[in-house]
């Protein structure tokens, strides 16, 4: 982030789900502010190659795969016990996510059990393990990836809407948990929430090509009668705007900002 440097230098930071999306983007801000990046996901080999590439781009100065499945909480303490092996990690981003679109009555318990151990369970296990340390080394920062649906929900979303909220529950209690470790001079330990609304990813471009293509191809029209519903600016945010605000979060400067679920959203929770 302009002006920010490399605060980072000497960092490491491990992000979920990174490989792609606001993932990425986190890790690529991360990586340009000097942070060693531990690079998760379940991506084929190629895939992770081109990510590795980006951060390298980006200016990170390590590259590490992980590849835990987060559904399987032995895998996630596989995954945490390597990266103490790493030197520890200073910043965990929990962004990796699924969304499973059904009515609550149509909704089946793998469907709920899927959602919520991804999307909840994952971060409780990543959390417990990474915040003892960060409190003990005096600075650390936890960002969880929550969404819109974290505030406020949507129909034929109850496992996804339950997911996120359980996510801004539990990010404020370990926020009052470690309020107190740390200095201004260290930097303290805070854990906070982004909370993105229609974000340009992979995931929600086939409804922006079904959109564009109901009004004649014009995509900025699509995008506009998609957001219409819910978003009052009609515009998405950008992968690389999720990253910047996450870079500030773990900027020394942030040491009192702590439990908070800022949205992203073009004012969708203002209304």
């Amino acid at each position: 982030m302009q002006g920010m440097g490399r605060f980072l230098e000497g960092r490491r930071a491990l992000v979920t789900g990174s490989v792609q999306g606001i993932g990425l983007a986190i890790a690529e801000a991360l990586a340009g502010a000097g942070a060693r990046i531990g690079l998760h996901g379940l991506a084929e080999p190629e895939g992770f190659a081109a990510a590795e590439a980006a951060l390298a781009g980006a200016g990170a100065p390590e590259v590490r795969r992980f590849a835990a499945d987060l559904r399987d909480p032995a895998a996630i303490d596989a995954m945490m016990d390597a990266a103490e092996g790493w030197g520890g990690v200073d910043i965990l981003v929990n962004n990796a996510g699924i969304q499973r679109t059904v009515s609550l009555a149509e909704a089946t318990p793998e469907i709920w059990d899927a959602v919520l151990a991804v999307n909840l369970s994952g971060p409780f296990h990543t959390m417990r393990r990474a915040l003892p340390a960060m409190a003990a080394r005096g600075y650390g920062r936890v960002v969880n990836i929550a969404s819109v649906h974290g505030l406020v929900a949507s129909v034929e979303k109850a496992p996804y809407v339950s997911s996120k909220f359980g996510l801004v529950g539990l990010s404020r209690v370990a926020a009052l948990e470690y309020a107190g470790a740390g200095s201004r001079e260290s930097g303290g330990v805070t854990v906070n929430c982004i909370c993105p609304g229609w974000t340009e990813t992979a995931i929600i471009a086939p409804q922006i090509e079904a959109r564009a293509a109901a009004h004649g191809g014009d995509r900025a029209a699509g995008i506009a009668s998609l957001l219409a519903e819910k978003q009052p600016s009609r515009r998405t945010s950008d992968p690389a705007e999720i990253g910047a605000l996450a870079l500030w979060l773990c900027a020394p400067i942030a040491h009192n900002v702590t439990g908070t679920s800022i949205p992203v959203d073009g004012g969708w929770t203002a209304q």
